[in-house]
């Protein structure tokens, strides 16, 4: 047997076991999938923007103003120009 069927065979081997384990452990696929939606992302603040604008008719003045409209922590962000400024944008 090569080196490279070898190095191969492990490959798939261990892909095999790892999706094993995940799919007998789901509640740590969970955990961690929730963390990640929880997460507000520059679409997120940018989307929260246009609800706000097609409620109130006007553009929000801060990232305060979308709080009602975002699930997470979104201090990080501001507006600029009627868009999301902050990290990932």
């Amino acid at each position: 047997m090569r080196l490279t069927h070898a190095s191969v065979t492990a490959v798939v081997t261990l892909g095999i076991a790892a999706s094993s384990y995940a799919a007998l452990n789901p509640a740590v696929l969970q955990k961690r999938a929730t963390t990640v939606a929880e997460q507000p992302t520059c679409r997120t603040v940018n989307d929260a923007i246009v609800v706000y604008a097609g409620i109130n008719e006007r553009l929000p003045l801060s990232v305060a103003d979308l709080a009602v409209y975002v699930t997470g922590d979104i201090s990080a962000y501001r507006i600029v120009g009627g868009k999301a400024a902050g990290p990932g944008c």
